[in-house]
């Protein structure tokens, strides 16, 4: 299983905070944005750098910056939008593509309803967001519509997975690397991951 976990204790502290179920929409979508930069950070923390000449105010200096290629956030709706503000106050200049995926109550299938991209995708490097890895099947949908785009750089950063989830990402596309906060024991019959948060729409947005 092919997962790095980002395990920075502010990290582990909030997400136990959003686990709570006493933990109300406000609190947990403030929450949920908090921990979304955290994990940006980590994300980020190979992009490649060139050194650069400036003049500081006192004299002048070789300095590093960053180089090439542009990034791209994808939150699959609806979910992701909750974490799509973390990611954005760390890195301002990415631009932001949506897709839509439903998993179906029954099948348990992705459903897919949108898709709306930068034009420039084959230049950019995207990072998927979704709080819940679960089936994996909302994950690999919105991975394939990217890499029929043309996509060729895509990283998934999710809250929590399940092993399920992880494994199935893992088998259909071995080169987009995972990035959660934990990993949790299994999926239930519903499809809920354990022990889990429940569902992170409704929780964002206070419905059911």
């Amino acid at each position: 299983m092919q997962v790095k976990i980002i395990d920075h204790p502010l990290i582990q502290h909030k997400l136990t905070l959003i686990r709570d179920i006493k933990t109300g929409p406000k609190e947990f979508r403030e929450l949920l944005e908090e921990v979304a930069m955290l994990m940006a950070y980590e994300l980020t923390r190979n992009l490649p750098l060139e050194e650069i000449v400036i003049d500081t105010p006192v004299a002048k200096c070789s300095c590093k910056t960053l180089t090439g290629k542009k990034l791209g956030v994808v939150p699959i709706l609806r979910a992701g939008l909750g974490m799509v503000n973390g990611v954005l106050r760390l890195i301002p200049a990415a631009k932001v593509g949506h897709v839509g995926v439903y998993r179906d109550p029954e099948t348990l299938k992705p459903v897919e309803y949108y898709c709306k991209l930068p034009s420039d995708v084959a230049e950019r490097e995207f990072i998927v967001i979704d709080p819940m890895l679960a089936t994996g099947g909302s994950a690999i949908a919105t991975i394939d519509m990217l890499k029929r785009k043309g996509a060729r750089h895509i990283k998934l950063m999710c809250l929590v997975a399940a092993p399920e989830g992880v494994h199935l990402v893992n088998e259909r596309h071995p080169d987009v690397e995972i990035y959660a906060a934990a990993v949790d024991e299994r999926l239930n019959d519903h499809g809920y991951i354990v022990p889990g948060l429940g569902d992170a729409g409704d929780r964002i947005f206070g419905t059911k």
